[in-house]
């Protein structure tokens, strides 16, 4: 009797001892799931407030750039055989003939002269020929314009004609074919019969005629050297002029497109060959051309009695009276010349 009061009472002593164990475990086991719960709440409730002050969602399609227009000069299609009877080197070697040095004191007399070369007059046809040959289409606007893409001319603004601002070829191309224009057709593809009049947005290109440019204005001076008692024709810039028309098609003007300086342009225009109908093997260069003044031209502005430096246009309206005029200062500069041998 008495163990078995032993055992009861040993019993419930140990059950007093294990007991404040269990319900301490209990309060770090609450207390650990109660920290874990504001946690995850204050991680929720930031991740809220960040939700709402971020940024709004921007589109990640980049926009579509600008369409830029490009001037198209056709393709430089070489000839993969010869296609001559004759070996033909000697365009590609020639390299322009170098000024005679005229001394300023030498230069006892100087005028300044601006003419302008109508490329449908008979002499003047060379300007118009446009077959296609191994370094490009033949036609001198198109040379012109090839060597202005190609980086290894300068174009300058007709702003003035003392080559003082260059322009890109960017500027070139909006003068010459205007700048893209963006313009609503039907959409034929979603909407066959035009029923439903869905349109899309298509981009107009205009393309480059090289029609448009008639006339060419030719800057140069005419000096007289003393030393070798030569008068010395010396051309300083060319400009092609741009045809511009009324809406009805009619001839409305004229307008300079670009200067190029004329002494950069030799050696370029060296290695072409202008056009000869008379003999097709006797061609000469664009440069021999210009040098050997084998162009007709009117002149359209001097320095000569001209205070005010205008255009002949400017004081005389009458288009016979300006032809005469400029035959006139042709005429005082031959008799200058001639006059100095006199005796």
């Amino acid at each position: 009797m008495k163990n078995r009061i032993i055992h009861i009472c040993l019993l419930v002593a140990a059950m007093g001892i294990f007991a404040p164990d269990a319900s301490a475990q209990r309060k770090r086991t609450s207390t650990k799931r109660t920290t874990t719960k504001k946690a995850s709440t204050n991680k929720s409730n930031t991740g809220n407030a960040a939700a709402l002050t971020a940024a709004p969602a921007q589109d990640t399609v980049p926009a579509a750039p600008p369409v830029e227009q490009e001037l198209d000069l056709g393709t430089n299609r070489k000839s993969l055989r010869n296609d001559n009877a004759i070996e033909r080197n000697l365009v590609k070697e020639r390299i322009p003939l170098t000024y005679e040095h005229i001394r300023e004191d030498d230069a006892v007399y100087r005028q300044r002269l601006w003419r302008e070369i109508d490329i449908h007059e008979k002499m003047n046809l060379p300007f118009l020929y446009k077959a296609d040959d191994d370094n490009g289409n033949q036609r001198f606007i198109n040379i012109i314009l090839g060597a202005l893409k190609s980086g290894e001319l300068t174009a300058f603004n007709p702003i003035d004609d003392r080559f003082t601002t260059p322009i890109t070829m960017r500027e070139i191309t909006e003068q010459l074919v205007g700048k893209p224009k963006v313009e609503s057709i039907p959409d034929w593809d979603k909407d066959p019969d035009g029923s439903l009049g869905i349109m899309k947005d298509t981009t107009i290109i205009n393309m480059f005629n090289a029609e448009e440019v008639e006339k060419y204005w030719v800057k140069e001076d005419v000096v007289f050297d003393k030393e070798s008692s030569r008068l010395h024709v010396r051309i300083l810039g060319i400009a092609p002029l741009k045809t511009i028309k009324n809406s009805d098609g009619s001839f409305r003007d004229v307008t300079p497109l670009f200067w190029v300086y004329y002494p950069d342009m030799r050696p370029l225009l060296a290695r072409y060959e202008a056009y000869n109908g008379k003999n097709y093997g006797a061609r000469m260069s664009w440069e021999e051309l210009f040098e050997s003044r084998m162009f007709a031209s009117r002149i359209i502005k001097s320095t000569m009695d001209n205070p005010s430096d205008q255009m002949i246009a400017g004081y005389i309206k009458d288009p016979i009276l300006r032809l005469l005029e400029g035959d006139n200062m042709k005429e005082k500069i031959f008799n200058y010349e001639q006059d100095l041998w006199s005796y």
